[in-house]
């Protein structure tokens, strides 16, 4: 196992929480940065490993996201030592910050940032504010830095911050120089939406499932974002952290809503920071997936 070599505390995530977690060969782990279609591909792992439709609870519950702040560590770790079948988790920690295992999968996601963005505003507009003072209570007891927030309704303020934190940017500097591991795997939200199907295949290949052809349509169907959105407690319990449950967290699905929404000079600004941040191929990527640029 590789050591985790930086700490990541924030109000929400604390990596600290991988000290009890006791690793078991195959286990598979979805990384990404926050609003990348994290639940999504936690939904297409779950439904390659269970593609009768039958998975013993809800996608987030099955695959807990382990460095969380919202559970208490035990209970987490708890859940997944009882569990018999193949294990998926998730992390929103940059890959040094995280446990590597020879005998694991890691599979990262990205997004263009100015969707990621957008996405975020929206994510960070319908949080529950109950569930935002427990967490910044508990964050201060246990001395962690709860840094600035904008005003909700000042978007161009919250790009201004979210540059400056550039913590999209530098989750995936950490994963760049990993991408050619035997044991990582490179998704796209832009290619997702692109090839749903075609994607899974490639998700099934590196995780070495072999799904019976016959059932793929329905594996396939269970991961579009309108069967995702009509079935919302198979994937989690939104509406314990979100006003409107999965109808806002599931918001829209879509890329591109931030060209009505940004000005030349932040989408300069953005440009500058994404160069400043990542290599230029890792930049290709980030835009484009794939099909622009291959990280294999």
């Amino acid at each position: 196992m590789g050591g985790v070599e930086v700490e990541y505390r924030s109000v929400v995530s604390d990596n600290r929480r991988w000290a009890g977690f006791a690793h078991r060969p195959g286990d598979i782990f979805v990384c990404t940065p926050a609003k990348c279609g994290t639940t999504w591909m936690q939904t297409i792992v779950a439904s390659l490993l269970w593609p009768d439709g039958d998975p013993p609870g809800p996608v987030m519950e099955v695959a807990p996201w382990l460095d969380a702040r919202f559970a208490p560590i035990e209970d987490i770790l708890a859940r997944l030592e009882a569990q018999e079948h193949r294990r998926s988790i998730k992390t929103h920690t940059p890959a040094d910050g995280i446990p590597w295992f020879d005998d694991a999968q890691y599979i990262v996601v990205g997004r263009d940032g100015r969707d990621v963005f957008m996405s975020w505003i929206n994510h960070m507009s319908h949080i529950r504010a109950e569930r935002i003072i427990d967490l910044v209570g508990s964050a201060m007891e246990e001395g962690i830095e709860l840094g600035q927030m904008p005003p909700l309704d000042d978007v161009h303020a919250w790009l201004a911050e979210w540059l400056g934190d550039a913590a999209l940017f530098s989750h995936l500097a950490t994963f760049w120089p990993r991408r050619l591991q035997p044991n990582v795997l490179f998704a796209h939200y832009g290619d997702l939406q692109a090839d749903l199907e075609g994607e899974m295949r490639r998700v099934a290949a590196f995780l070495g499932i072999d799904v019976p052809e016959a059932s793929w349509p329905a594996v396939v169907d269970r991961c579009t974002f309108a069967s995702m959105k009509a079935r919302p407690d198979e994937i989690g319990p939104f509406h314990i952290l979100f006003e409107g449950g999965a109808d806002t967290f599931l918001f829209k699905g879509t890329s591109g809503r931030w060209r009505d929404v940004l000005s030349e000079e932040e989408l300069a600004a953005y440009e500058a920071r994404v160069r400043e941040c990542l290599p230029p191929d890792a930049v290709t990527w980030l835009a484009g997936g794939r099909h622009a640029f291959s990280p294999a």
